[in-house]
């Protein structure tokens, strides 16, 4: 039995309560696990009678958290617009949420990047919380021809897969991800320059998924606050 850490633990329910906290996405991603070629949206819309948008979202939710693999593929004859097509990867029902947070491995991290000092530092862990947050949007079949604000929903609901407890809400004039929890645990907390990685992911994905924004940690917990905030601005 592998053991986990009390911030293993959080993580990994948060990634499942959102994944599957749901009935209705319980049974679609059941639905998609026996369908040897995958569904698409028109067809859960179908089989569930929901609306086609509806059916897309809780597809792209299963996406998000990996529970689902997208695929783009054209109509028999090649006419029409593609379609996007969910499977799961595997023979088997899994709900295992691989751990993301090793203390031992994030604690060097730490100490190797403040020994870079924090400008370098903070440029190279933006960096590759940015290359992550890319791939993390194309491997949910997620890339470009969405709305800000859908976006925005979509790297939130990654960052929750993830296990960071994130939500995108709006303050005012302003757009925001709120992340409730941190799977970095207090590595971030001693070694704040963590937090860039965070950053990048989220610069990564809106990215990939809508095209170049403005992104801004305004608070963190490293910083005292309760909660991380990113503002986000197109």
């Amino acid at each position: 039995m592998t053991s986990l850490s009390p911030t293993d633990f959080s993580s990994a329910v948060t990634a499942i309560t959102s994944a599957f906290g749901d009935p209705t996405r319980r049974e679609i991603y059941l639905f998609a696990h026996g369908a040897a070629e995958g569904v698409t949206a028109s067809e859960v819309a179908q089989h569930f009678d929901l609306h086609a948008n509806v059916a897309r979202h809780h597809l792209d939710k299963l996406a998000a958290g990996g529970y689902l693999e997208v695929s783009t593929e054209r109509p028999a004859g090649g006419a029409g617009r593609p379609s996007k097509r969910y499977r799961t990867g595997s023979d088997e029902v899994s709900l295992d949420v691989p751990v993301r947070h090793d203390e031992v491995l994030l604690e060097l991290l730490g100490r190797a990047l403040a020994a870079l000092g924090p400008e370098r530092a903070t440029a190279l862990a933006e960096e590759v919380g940015e290359e992550y947050g890319r791939s993390m949007a194309a491997t949910a079949g997620q890339t470009g021809t969405r709305s800000f604000r859908a976006a925005l929903h979509t790297v939130a609901d990654a960052l929750t897969a993830h296990g960071f407890a994130a939500h995108a809400e709006k303050d005012g004039a302003e757009l925001r991800i709120v992340t409730e929890h941190c799977p970095f645990g207090e590595a971030a907390v001693e070694h704040p320059v963590i937090c860039a990685v965070d950053r990048g992911m989220v610069k990564g994905m809106l990215e990939t998924l809508y095209g170049e924004t403005s992104v801004d940690l305004t608070s963190s917990l490293p910083s005292g606050d309760d909660h991380c905030v990113t503002a986000v601005d197109d």
